[in-house]
């Protein structure tokens, strides 16, 4: 999915990641964290948002120290940084520092381009991180995932995890690498049902629903349901990290916006807006944090980290529904 220009190394003194796919921006950052530190373990790596990289703060970051350390500095959204900071990167990459590699994350548009055509013009290392907005973009990004897993997945199965779980790169992401992990031989579209449709979502997804809306006693009922009657753990571990991120993304979209504008958005079909949105009452920030944390450790509990998977799992869902009734 990157496209690379003027040179494929990851350790180039200048990278410029451009686009507003959250996914592949992070990945491109980690692609140069990890080559940088593969050459040096001691690597020192700054990531910095527009409003802590102030005038003077480069010069500083990138001067030479006294242990001639290998540094990689990140800047993210870089569209946002002042005129006086934008001078000061502009200077910098007239004259790149030996053993520094620097990140700069730019959404892409008009806004700051003058700052993305010096980094080109500088023969900055380009990785293109677009929204994918095509059903055809997110199943090449599915097959590629398996590719990239070193496991073989058949065009069914690629296109019903693309129908089973939208348009959200980091839970195709996550899909991928779960079945990758979980199944062993073929991954086929009858693996994707047993996981993410079909029996999976009357159940895994059930739970979720309940426990998204406080209804604890009910989730539980149906999550044991679930589990007596074979459902992959991992499955319903997913369906309620998926209820709990919809509540987080919308919370923090414009309030008054249509439901079709927030579909686009966010990736959702619009009845599923409209079905978080009445879900989402009584949640907060902090009750979707810890909500994401307690599923993660779910997550970790039922492949492999726990000694009871499904009591990892029951105390999940009382999290969950302790979360959206914490307001």
């Amino acid at each position: 999915m990157a496209r690379n220009s003027t040179t494929d190394s990851p350790l180039a003194p200048l990278t410029i990641a451009v686009g507003q796919e959250d996914l592949l921006l992070d990945r491109a950052v980690r692609e140069v964290v990890e080559a940088a530190r593969a050459a040096d373990a001691d690597t020192d790596v700054r990531d910095l948002t527009p409003d802590a990289l102030q005038p003077g703060t480069l010069a500083e970051l990138t001067s030479p120290s006294l242990f001639a350390e290998r540094k990689v500095v990140v800047v993210r959204n870089a569209q946002d940084l002042s005129a006086d900071t934008v001078k000061d990167v502009k200077a910098y990459l007239d004259a790149p520092a030996e053993e520094i590699t620097l990140v700069l994350l730019h959404a892409g548009g008009a806004k700051g381009k003058g700052l993305l055509d010096a980094a080109r013009k500088a023969g900055a290392r380009e990785v293109a991180c677009p929204k994918m907005t095509k059903p055809a973009d997110r199943l090449a990004f599915v097959r590629q995932e398996f590719r990239t897993l070193g496991r073989s997945a058949t065009p069914e199965a690629c296109q019903a995890l693309v129908d089973a779980i939208g348009s959200d790169l980091r839970e195709l992401a996550s899909a991928c690498a779960q079945l990758a992990a979980d199944v062993e031989g073929a991954i086929d579209a009858a693996v994707v049902a047993r996981y993410y449709t079909g029996r999976a979502e009357a159940t895994g997804f059930e739970v979720a629903d309940l426990a998204v809306t406080g209804r604890a006693a009910e989730a539980l009922e149906r999550l044991r349901w679930a589990i007596a009657v074979g459902q992959p753990l991992p499955g319903i571990t997913f369906a309620l990290a998926s209820g709990v991120r919809a509540i987080g993304k919308l919370a923090s979209a414009p309030r008054g916006a249509r439901s079709g504008d927030l579909a686009r958005e966010l990736g959702m079909p619009p009845w599923k807006i409209d079905r978080v949105r009445q879900q989402m009452r009584g949640w907060s920030a902090d009750g979707v944090s810890a909500a994401l944390r307690a599923v993660a450790d779910a997550d970790a509990a039922v492949k492999g980290g726990g000694a009871d998977p499904a009591y990892a799992l029951e105390k999940a869902v009382v999290a969950v529904a302790r979360s959206a009734r914490a307001r």
